[in-house]
């Protein structure tokens, strides 16, 4: 092919890797997760503002009953999970579309993946571990109850 001439519309540009393709995969994770997390995003609302007293009934003693039940423990963490994967697949995205230097682009990519992973370990903790008498004296309003 000379160097005026066009090459045909779907003529592949490189070689194509072997092995899974990570963008298509990538892509349908954001469309998926997406979709998930608008449901449980409005069942979190729903509970949290609409049922019971609304948002003056949002307190301590909430937070410490949603926490005591499995079933609310797994939807937060699986909120927090699909939200910050879903967060972290669109700033790679992003940086993969602005930053034209491969290392930059590298090591930013690498520290997104880092930091979500990081927070997703730390909120995974938070929830599974939450303790809400861990700390508590004498002289707080939470003794009686920790108490029992």
């Amino acid at each position: 092919m000379t160097a005026d001439t066009l090459a045909a519309p779907r003529t592949p540009y490189a070689p194509r890797r072997s092995g899974p393709n990570l963008e298509k995969w990538g892509w349908i994770y954001m469309r998926v997760s997406g979709v998930l997390l608008v449901v449980l995003i409005f069942g979190h609302l729903f509970v949290n503002l609409m049922l019971g007293e609304g948002i003056h009934g949002l307190d301590f003693a909430f937070v410490v009953g949603k926490f005591a039940s499995p079933f609310w423990q797994w939807w937060d963490v699986l909120m927090l999970w699909l939200a910050l994967i879903h967060g972290a697949n669109g700033m790679r995205t992003v940086t993969n579309d602005y930053i034209t230097h491969p290392n930059a682009r590298r090591v930013l990519v690498w520290a997104i993946w880092l930091a979500a992973g990081f927070l997703i370990l730390l909120g995974t903790l938070v929830v599974f571990t939450f303790d809400p008498c861990l700390g508590v004296t004498s002289d707080s309003s939470l003794w009686d109850m920790c108490q029992a």
